[in-house]
């Protein structure tokens, strides 16, 4: 396939640039996914309690979804590159920073700064793709391929964490940044050339960004506190309150600003809206599911975080060998079809999950881990190419702003939600087992054993039914799919940018 791609009129080989934005995103996911290993010990040597730490992963996503729109738009302006350098080298810095923390508000300061550089990447990245592989179908074949690093991130980040931090401590998670971010760093300023925007502003929407910013910190807040704060409690409903305050104020600046940070016509497009429902249902399912694999493994089937880690790896082969399965398929098909079908393959695999029992063996994970990947990167090149192609050249940067924002906040309602439900259908299933049981126990360590078995079971049954309710998610999204009519030809446009 990368020879068929040939190289740009730079005389670069394009699977070159491809290479580059991936190792960008791989270790902006990846440091995501090893933090939260390193957060034991954080928390013993700063001294600190569990939710005091949370705030470490808290902070990194609030800075992170505010700040994807302001780069993707910068990006559209003033250039990509410069865009993406600057965001590539401020993460570098911000990794040391947090890899030399001595206390937890610095360790939060560091990790902000972490999240406001790591999220230029996305959208500069999809835009630089899309300006380097011209021609449609590279393009989405591009895109899918490099879309697939964001789960690979996630399955390797246990895998390469663990020992990092059982060898080295906590802060080498941190500081490994630094020698691999600056080979990725020279590749982005060896491989990567400025893209200018025809007749592009300079102009930036500030109350925009501002008021988007408001309403998406409220959001992340209110879905990663909800838990512990109550749906309906006084900072929950403060939170919602703030969310459509700043909601309304954004949608009337959006309305009047002649460069708006997000251009409230992409939502008049069937297709844009279309796939942007479909990824929101597709990584709220998955994402509202697969946070509790780890969970089930280490509590009800004794494994290890390292062994848990490894339960990941055959997820991730499924997904780099699915990935261009599917982008081959552009041209051939109309993307709805594939699409909904590789939506029906991921709901499958966590429909196997709710038959996961505490004496399962490791393939009882592996397996369904595998056909959910396979689903999810098969469909990956088309349910990327698609927004690539449901708007114009110069609007890429933003409108993948708009998809990363779209993705990480059905993540977190994804695990926001699906926590709430295991808890509530953990009780209920306490309250329906022990109606249904008739206990003869006199000796009081005999009745606390009971009440303990009571308790397993209702949290592995509620566990069974949030696999169920996960896969029928993923099924309406792949019905849902079927509604975008996106013709074959649609996803390959001759796109016109001119370069430097």
């Amino acid at each position: 396939m990368a020879e068929s791609w040939g190289k740009t009129e730079h005389g670069i080989p394009k699977w070159m640039v491809l290479l580059t934005v991936i190792v960008g995103t791989f270790l902006g996911r990846l440091d995501q996914t090893i933090v939260n290993l390193a957060l034991p010990k954080i928390i013993s040597d700063f001294s600190i309690s569990v939710s005091a730490a949370g705030w470490i992963a808290t902070a990194y996503i609030l800075a992170n979804a505010i700040f994807v729109p302001i780069w993707g738009k910068l990006g559209d302006t003033i250039g990509r590159k410069k865009v993406y350098i600057w965001g590539f080298a401020i993460f570098i810095v911000g990794s040391v920073l947090a890899g030399l923390a001595w206390n937890l508000p610095s360790m939060i300061a560091f990790r902000i700064i972490q999240a406001i550089a790591g999220s230029a990447d996305y959208p500069t990245a999809m835009a630089i793709l899309a300006v380097t592989f011209k021609e449609g179908k590279e393009r989405s074949q591009a895109l899918g391929i490099w879309s697939s690093s964001f789960a690979a991130a996630s399955v390797f980040g246990p895998l390469i964490g663990g020992p990092l931090i059982d060898n080295f401590g906590w802060r080498s998670v941190f500081l490994v940044n630094l020698p691999v971010g600056l080979i990725g760093l020279g590749m982005a300023l060896t491989y990567i050339h400025e893209s200018v925007i025809p007749n592009a502003k300079a102009k930036f929407d500030w109350w925009g960004a501002i008021t988007l910013g408001g309403a998406l910190a409220a959001l992340v807040l209110v879905l990663d506190q909800g838990v512990d704060w109550g749906w309906v409690s006084f900072n929950s409903i403060l939170s919602y309150l703030i969310i459509l305050g700043f909601g309304i104020a954004f949608y009337f600046i959006e309305k009047k600003h002649p460069e708006p940070i997000v251009d409230l016509k992409f939502f008049k497009n069937s297709i844009f809206v279309g796939a942007l429902v479909n990824n929101f249902i597709v990584f709220m399912g998955m994402m509202g599911s697969i946070f509790l694999i780890p969970i089930y493994a280490q509590t009800f089937m004794g494994y290890d975080a390292t062994q848990a880690g490894f339960l990941f790896v055959p997820m991730a082969v499924a997904l780099m060998i699915a990935a261009p399965i599917g982008g081959n398929l552009i041209g051939k098909f109309e993307p709805r079809y594939v699409i909904a079908f590789s939506t029906l393959v991921a709901a499958v695999g966590l429909y196997f999950f709710s038959w996961l029992d505490p004496r399962s063996g490791a393939w009882a994970i592996m397996i369904p881990l595998s056909i959910m990947a396979f689903g999810l990167g098969f469909g990956m090149a088309q349910r990327t190419g698609v927004i690539a192609a449901a708007v114009d050249p110069h609007e890429i940067g933003i409108a993948s702003s708009v998809l990363a924002l779209v993705r990480n906040i059905s993540g977190a309602f994804g695990i926001a939600i699906f926590a709430t439900i295991l808890n509530s259908f953990t009780e209920s299933n306490v309250l329906s087992i022990t109606r249904q049981s008739l206990l003869h126990l006199t000796d009081p360590t005999q009745y606390k054993e009971a009440i303990a078995l009571i308790s397993l079971k209702a949290q592995i049954e509620a566990y069974g039914e949030i696999f169920l309710i996960s896969a029928a998610l993923l099924l309406v999204g792949a019905i849902i799919a079927l509604f975008m009519r996106v013709e074959k030809n649609k996803m390959d446009p001759e796109v016109e940018i001119f370069v430097e």
